[in-house]
């Protein structure tokens, strides 16, 4: 009776051997590829998307550009900006036009001179102020949308200093990679 106790557990360990589940292959680190694509964003420190110009940067303060800064820009090897104000009573109205931006620029500080030349490269177009350089938030009534437009472009603009929004747009046919917008409102105080 022992020797047959003793063959079937031998038969039994044999057979579960056997019926073992086979072993699982470890799985393997799942190649993992980062997203190096930055969300392309214009900010200002001046203010929100959304909220108010400060006075400063308007026709009833000093009536300097505010700082800018963007980010996560693809593909430039130029940028940029049109500022213009889509509810001026005759149509839009244009605040300022600047182009040939070079490609390593991050931002623009306050107060950018109203030259032909932005310092660190760059030209300033004429805006509908018939000025060259910015012109600030001047809303004969009610509150109005100012939009900071920054493009990203694949070549140098054949643009001398001067140019108008229209001739902007129309040398950046085909030139356009990326595109993004801050807008900020105004209101005059009477």
């Amino acid at each position: 009776m022992t020797f047959a106790i003793l063959t079937l557990a031998l038969v039994v360990s044999v057979l579960l051997g056997c019926a073992k589940a086979p072993q699982s292959v470890p799985p393997q680190p799942a190649t993992i590829q980062k997203e190096n694509k930055m969300e392309f964003k214009l900010t200002s420190t001046a203010f929100q998307e959304g909220q108010p110009i400060p006075r400063q940067h308007t026709c009833d303060g000093v009536n300097v550009s505010p700082a800018l800064e963007w980010s996560g820009a693809q593909g430039a090897k130029t940028f940029a900006i049109i500022c213009d104000d889509p509810d001026a009573p005759s149509g839009t109205f244009v605040h300022w036009v600047l182009y040939n931006l070079p490609a390593d620029r991050i931002g623009l500080v306050e107060n950018v001179p109203t030259t032909d030349n932005v310092p660190g490269g760059g030209l300033q177009g004429t805006n509908d102020f018939q000025k060259i350089g910015y012109g600030g938030p001047c809303p004969p009534s009610g509150t109005h949308r100012y939009f900071f437009k920054l493009y990203t472009l694949d070549s140098e603009l054949p643009l001398k200093a001067g140019a108008t929004k229209a001739d902007l747009l129309k040398a950046m046919e085909g030139h356009i990679v990326g595109q993004v917008q801050l807008m900020g409102t105004y209101s005059r105080s009477r």
